[in-house]
């Protein structure tokens, strides 16, 4: 988040000082290494160090009494089993601004934050300056894998602030991103917190709603995917985030709905709707490995499985609370030899993955060969045209199983495979 945001302020024309603790990721930024994957966002950070208007330091005391706008973007994970982000690293740069602040500023919660942190962030300031400034909630709606594009061209920027002045600033800030049509809304500090979450727990809930589904219809003989095009187009439905699969993870969904739980809690109020949106996740992620023992046999020492596909999403090296994780995590638990294929997250799977080994390949086509089973956890569009007929007379047994309803079974069958999906 924020180095999109950096590089995307400084592509129309703000001049912006990038910092953070990490002095290697500093160090990699200043040499032109970017240190995450996202489609678009190196060209823009090279063109933008390149004109003088990007820059990047692990001074925060510099960065303090560099900007107009002073963006938090620091990481907020889940702190507790009760789901309650930990604010540790939010509120320790939030006193660094506070001990070095000379100017005005408008200091911007872009991290996802519970409602009441911009009160305690400002809390923190106060008491190390007597400098004015204001605290603004500007939750950030990006996608991982299209972060640079929803930046760029969002469909609407949300500002709570209780100041005009801070108002007027974020305005300015952001005035360059709706020539054509305007889509800032602005309102008070708590509801804009509570939008990102909100926000996030729906979506959550779509996707855990339609996997609930999927499990329905293979009980009842259904299909899922005309059930859910059935579904889809009732415009009061629509499509979006109605697709059935192996589960959602990443760094905003999981943490999301388990924090508004937690805020919910201090109020002595229950969400079951969201509980159950999580719940529900969990489980799906462990049903295709189900899928897969179901299968092959609960004993899976003589068993070979291919996983294609690492990250939580295609477009990213993301790999937070994959469902990668959790199938290859089950199918080693049970005695399987586990070969594992992904474009672009297979470093980050193997860190989260530690202790535990297995096969990585390069290349996807050759971890087929003398495998009992190919695994797809994550639809990247490179292995969507698959040459099944040739593929799987490579494979000891041709077992497919589709966590993503990527493929069509009767184009696996017709190969001589046997194919699983999602609720089909």
């Amino acid at each position: 988040v924020g180095l999109v945001a950096a590089a995307g302020f400084a592509d129309h024309g703000h001049e912006v000082l990038c910092t953070d603790l990490d002095a290697k990721k500093i160090a990699d930024l200043n040499a032109g290494v970017i240190p995450i994957y996202e489609p678009g966002l190196e060209p823009m950070v090279e063109r933008n160090v390149a004109a003088g208007r990007l820059r990047f330091s692990t001074d925060n005391a510099e960065a303090a009494r560099h900007g107009e706008a002073i963006f938090l973007a620091v990481g907020t994970p889940t702190g507790s089993e009760d789901g309650a982000p930990d604010l540790r690293a939010l509120f320790a740069a939030a006193e660094d601004i506070g001990r070095a602040l000379d100017h005005y500023a408008v200091i911007v919660d872009k991290s996802t934050v519970p409602v009441g942190t911009a009160d305690a962030v400002a809390a923190k300031i106060s008491a190390l300056t007597e400098q004015a400034f204001d605290v603004v909630s500007n939750p950030e709606f990006l996608k991982e894998g299209s972060a640079v594009a929803d930046f760029m061209t969002p469909d609407r920027v949300i500002v709570g602030a209780d100041s005009p002045r801070a108002h007027e600033v974020m305005e300015r800030l952001y005035r360059p991103f709706f020539r054509k049509k305007q889509r800032l809304l602005t309102m008070d500090l708590r509801s804009a917190e509570l939008t990102k979450y909100a926000a996030n727990a729906y979506l959550a809930m779509r996707v855990s709603y339609i996997n609930d589904i999927a499990r329905l219809c293979e009980s009842v003989g259904a299909d899922v995917e005309a059930v859910r095009r059935g579904m889809g187009s009732d415009p009061r439905i629509g499509d979006s985030f109605l697709y059935p699969g192996c589960g959602y993870g990443g760094s905003c969904f999981p943490k999301d709905t388990r924090a508004l739980l937690h805020t919910a809690r201090t109020q002595d109020l229950d969400l079951p709707l969201v509980a159950a949106a999580d719940s529900v996740n969990e489980g799906q992620k462990r049903w295709l490995a189900d899928k897969v023992r179901a299968r092959l046999g609960e004993d899976l020492r003589a068993r070979v499985v291919t996983v294609w596909g690492l990250a939580f999403k295609p477009n990213t090296d993301d790999v937070r609370e994959a469902p990668a994780l959790v199938v290859v995590r089950e199918l080693l638990e049970a005695g399987a030899t586990v070969r594992v294929h992904d474009p672009i997250a297979t470093e980050n799977f193997l860190a989260a993955l530690a202790p535990l080994e297995v096969e990585v390949h390069t290349q996807a086509e050759p971890a087929l060969a003398g495998a009992d089973a190919l695994v797809l956890c994550t639809e990247w569009r490179q292995y969507r045209g698959v040459d099944f007929p040739r593929l799987l007379a490579t494979m000891r047994a041709a077992n497919v199983f589709d966590g993503r309803n990527q493929w069509d079974r009767a184009e696996v069958e017709a190969a001589g495979g046997w194919y699983s999906g999602i609720g089909r």
